[in-house]
């Protein structure tokens, strides 16, 4: 393809998405703040410490300096936890001179003040600036050791989501696009205060049945909530609502589910972190999800029970008997 991209966040889903790149024929950059942690990846050509055994490609390179990404491509695929996100592009911005096109694999709120990720990028570059979001039910170490993977590329901007679909799609990496960025942005950030909500109830010992009444009320708060940010309700019924929210909930693979898992069988929040060993977005978005439910008078009540558990010391076991005693009503 002789395209060239480049890759910031060296975790492993961004090692993941470089990986990909570089094996779609891309000249691919793979950035990471930490150079200790890029000089080993640049040595091992690997990355040990999240995907042991999935070897670089020949054109995928290395770096922890912005200034040589900023000079590699214009092309830019943001792959760093929510937190970290405007920072990232801030500096960034300071070593570009041109044209850029940014796309994210970022699933989560700006901590700041709630607000959708694409908005960040509007007010650090432009609401013109090409840009998309990628989502949908993805782990890293799967589309790593090639298994199908199907995901969303949402965009405002049809040429860009077709770009960037045609870089990345491959015979067992399907790329679907979707113009309702919202929807997507809301779907992928609220999934995870949901794989926690799941993750509690199992810990406790409920069955298959509880888990799944939560994704499935789970699902309709995320619709009651996108929907009112502006998103299209069909978009909840796809890859990046329905289709990752299953994932995320059911599979231990997911860590946040895993953090939940642990909260409901007693363990310490603390703990669990550090057991866990990487970003757990689900946390962060747990609050975020509550303050904007709360902004914009949307009922919540499983974020909202998830969000007293983590932030207010209620116990997992109250939390679920506190939906469990809500009055009956009309499921629609």
């Amino acid at each position: 393809m002789n395209k060239k991209i480049a890759v910031l966040g060296a975790g492993s889903w961004g090692t993941t998405l470089a990986i990909l790149a570089a094996r779609n024929g891309c000249q691919t950059l793979l950035w990471g703040h930490n150079s200790e942690h890029m000089t080993l990846l640049a040595q091992d050509r690997q990355n040990k410490c999240y995907l042991p055994g999935m070897f670089f490609p020949e054109n995928l390179s290395i770096t922890s300096d912005l200034a040589e990404v900023a000079g590699f491509s214009d092309l830019l695929l943001i792959s760093v936890p929510s937190h970290a996100f405007k920072d990232t592009l801030l500096k960034l911005k300071e070593h570009l001179s041109g044209h850029v096109q940014i796309a994210w694999a970022t699933k989560g709120f700006n901590p700041d003040n709630g607000s959708l990720l694409h908005e960040v990028v509007a007010d650090i570059f432009s609401a013109q600036t090409p840009s998309a979001l990628l989502s949908g039910p993805s782990f890293a170490a799967e589309v790593a050791a090639d298994l199908p993977t199907a995901i969303t590329i949402a965009s405002s901007q049809p040429d860009f989501a077709n770009y960037l679909a045609d870089i990345l799609h491959s015979e067992r990496f399907r790329t679907y696009t979707n113009s309702d960025l919202i929807g997507v942005e809301v779907g992928g950030a609220v999934k995870n205060v949901m794989a926690i909500a799941a993750g509690i109830a199992d810990g406790l010992g409920f069955g298959a049945n509880t888990r799944a009444a939560l994704i499935t009320r789970g699902l309709n708060e995320i619709i009651r909530l996108g929907v009112k940010l502006g998103g299209k309700q069909e978009t909840f019924m796809g890859l990046a609502g329905l289709g990752d929210l299953i994932l995320t909930c059911t599979d231990n693979q997911s860590r946040n589910r895993r953090f939940g898992l642990a909260l409901g069988q007693g363990k310490d929040r603390t703990v669990a972190i550090q057991e866990i060993g990487q970003e757990i977005e689900g946390i962060s978005a747990a609050k975020e999800t509550f303050l904007l439910a709360k902004k914009y008078g949307v009922d919540m009540p499983i974020a909202l029970q998830t969000y007293k558990v983590l932030y207010e010391g209620l116990a997992p076991l109250a939390a679920v008997q506190n939906l469990l005693a809500r009055e009956p009503k009309a499921e629609s």
